[in-house]
């Protein structure tokens, strides 16, 4: 198991096709809610007056995350950033 930090703010161009930006969406987030039901993407957290969030994802590897990542519909349009997580010293949860 391997947790990371994942910040994900997207910019879609403004002059994309309303059709393919709905698709797209709509695939982002079925896509998501699988991980989610899967356990792999933890947790997720709108970050207020952006188009951006926050998630918590609970992987094998960076190799896993990197795969995933890449496979989002939205990926292309998407700014990225990831830190690695590990168990801090002086959590009491098991």
């Amino acid at each position: 198991m391997a947790l990371f930090h994942v910040r994900m703010d997207v910019d879609i161009p403004r002059d994309l096709d309303p059709e393919v930006r709905a698709e797209t969406v709509a695939r982002e987030k079925a896509y998501s809610q699988e991980l989610q039901r899967e356990g792999k993407w933890r947790e997720i957290w709108r970050i207020v007056g952006k188009y951006s969030n926050i998630s918590i994802f609970d992987v094998d590897s960076a190799d896993e995350l990197h795969e995933i990542l890449w496979n989002l519909p939205l990926f292309p349009y998407m700014n990225i950033e990831i830190m690695p997580l590990t168990k801090h010293g002086s959590d009491i949860k098991d």
